[in-house]
């Protein structure tokens, strides 16, 4: 039920995401809420600190994380707030993923990446 539950969200909320910023933010020319539904393969990982995120899921982090602003905006966005994305999860999915150039010790709101 969870994951219909996140699909609905999730496009209600790319509606209001390609409204996004005109101008460049901590993800370019993308709103961190429209970039954060790229993040859609992550969300049983960013739920389970235990599980092993998916390849699709460390590929979308990888690409996104070359910015570690824009991961960070990401993570904290109102799309992942709204999917009942947990920060303090989320973060550690660079580590799972094993991605060796993740910004390490970076600063996330009142969370540090592993």
């Amino acid at each position: 039920m969870r994951p219909l539950v996140v699909l609905g969200l999730v496009l209600v909320l790319a509606g209001v995401a390609l409204d996004g910023a005109d101008g460049a933010g901590e993800c370019g020319r993308a709103s961190a809420d429209r970039v954060a539904l790229r993040l859609a393969p992550c969300i049983s990982a960013a739920d389970d600190p235990q599980s092993t995120p998916t390849s699709s899921c460390c590929s979308a982090v990888h690409t996104i994380g070359q910015s570690p602003s824009c991961l960070c905006a990401v993570m904290l966005s109102g799309t992942a707030r709204a999917a009942g994305i947990k920060p303090e999860v989320a973060i550690t999915i660079p580590k799972r993923c094993s991605m060796a150039d993740r910004p390490v010790g970076y600063k996330c709101g009142d969370y540090t990446l592993p």
